[in-house]
């Protein structure tokens, strides 16, 4: 049997929502992608340079630490990974959670939040940091008020 799991990241709250009613619409496990170093409201200033946020995701290196670990990683088949849209793509904390674990032969589902801009380039970037065996599955903006009912939708359309 398929066990899933649905892992977030959410700076202001938002995520933390969908991915909420996400995984209550799947029967899934949840996990919060906590920083080690939580961000403050100016950590996150987009308009400011010499914001946490801006020097972090203006360097492809940064991998900014996570709190803690997944129990029982391996028990999981499908995962979820959401996050919200920062510079029209994921924050570079997913790629730490996403090369922090071996999601070989495991199916990848990614879902974000914005408030309007899409994927852009997260799947690209965040499925390179996994083996080449990882069943990949293009990710999806779902609004903030996304309905149980769209949810559903999307999920059977998946084909898992």
């Amino acid at each position: 049997m398929s066990k899933t799991l649905v892992t977030y990241f959410s700076a202001s709250g938002v995520t933390r929502r969908v991915a909420e009613n996400l995984s209550a619409v799947v029967g899934a496990d949840l996990y919060e992608i906590k920083p080690e170093k939580p961000y403050t409201k100016e950590d996150l200033n987009w308009n400011n340079k010499s914001s946490r946020s801006s020097i972090e995701m203006n360097d492809v290196n940064s991998r900014p630490a996570i709190l803690d670990k997944v129990n029982n990683f391996q028990e999981y088949n499908v995962i979820f990974v959401g996050f919200p849209i920062w510079w029209y793509v994921a924050p570079t904390i997913i790629n730490t959670f996403m090369e922090s674990y071996d999601f070989s032969g495991k199916t990848v589902v990614t879902f974000c939040t914005s408030g309007g801009s899409g994927m852009g380039n997260s799947d690209k970037i965040l499925k390179a940091c996994c083996d080449p065996s990882v069943r990949w599955v293009s990710g999806k903006r779902l609004s903030a008020g996304a309905t149980a009912e769209s949810m559903k939708e999307w999920i059977i359309g998946l084909g898992l």
